[in-house]
């Protein structure tokens, strides 16, 4: 596996050999010294370049950086239905090679340079010293902000409401539907009262990371327990288990929000979901 240094060369050496890169800026998790390193990180690399239309037309460039296990280009591609992509203002390549090194790179058009830039950068190369007043990096871009009375009343009604749906699935036996509602919408609903609970204790100055898998870190240990006991296998019984503890830590963890952050919640709602949720348990055991 090459070395973080040899990396780092490699992409400065094809950058200072061609002409039409101008400059190569770091982000991402390399950049965050709150962040350990390990070899899993990603090298988040952007090149500022000109006559991005030509690295288009030349697909195959790429290839000096070494022999790839895959590659995606995000914003070239298709996954939904009726959705053309539109002409690239930026090409991102996602690269993971057979060293197990990974480079996410973009290629910006270097009159874009002035458009709002990663808070985590850092200058690499600047061939014409574009860059002198960047700011020293840190990760407030990455803070989890704090939400409205709307948002958080309207995630709470989300969870609630969309808690009927996993009921409806357990009793009629729909184990992949009542498990796909409960790790889409409802476990999204459920993580963001969590991570805004404990960022209210950091006045909302904190990273958690993408997908919260920083919030370990940060949360205490049985809670941490409490909310790993919340993923089941596909065991009805344990699906129910999951789904109960899930509903009272939601409820714990809304009224503790709202406490600290003087916003109102509707206990009525949550409290009278929760009956019919063990009522309606209590009628499929029968």
């Amino acid at each position: 596996m090459r070395s973080e240094d040899q990396i780092f060369e490699l992409i400065r050496s094809v950058a200072q050999k061609d002409e039409r890169i101008r400059c190569v800026m770091l982000n991402g998790s390399r950049v965050n010294k709150n962040i350990g390193k390990d070899h899993l990180q990603d090298f988040d690399i952007v090149y500022f370049v000109k006559d991005l239309d030509s690295f288009a037309r030349t697909p195959n460039w790429i290839d000096v950086f070494g022999k790839r296990i895959i590659l995606q280009k995000p914003n070239s591609m298709n996954l939904h239905e009726n959705n053309t992509p539109l002409k690239e203002e930026s090409i991102v390549y996602l690269m993971l090679f057979q060293d197990h090194n990974r480079i996410d790179l973009s290629l910006r058009k270097l009159e874009d340079r002035h458009k709002k830039n990663d808070s985590l950068s850092k200058i690499l190369l600047d061939k014409d010293q574009l860059f002198k007043e960047i700011p020293t990096p840190n990760d407030k871009d990455y803070w989890l902000k704090k939400p409205s009375q709307t948002k958080f009343s309207d995630t709470c009604n989300e969870f609630w409401w969309v808690s009927t749906y996993v009921v409806k699935g357990l009793l009629r036996d729909e184990i992949i539907y009542a498990k796909d509602i409960q790790e889409t919408i409802l476990r999204k609903m459920f993580m963001n009262i969590i991570a805004w609970n404990l960022a209210a204790d950091f006045d909302f100055r904190i990273n958690l990371g993408v997908n919260y898998k920083l919030i370990k870190k940060y949360l205490a240990a049985h809670t941490m327990k409490q909310i790993q006991t919340t993923y089941s296998d596909f065991a009805k019984a344990n699906i129910w288990k999951g789904f109960m503890l899930m509903s009272t830590i939601f409820h714990e963890q809304s009224i503790a929000l709202a406490n600290k952050i003087s916003f109102d919640y509707n206990t009525e709602e949550a409290e009278n979901v929760k009956k019919y949720i063990q009522a309606m348990k209590n009628k499929g055991l029968n």
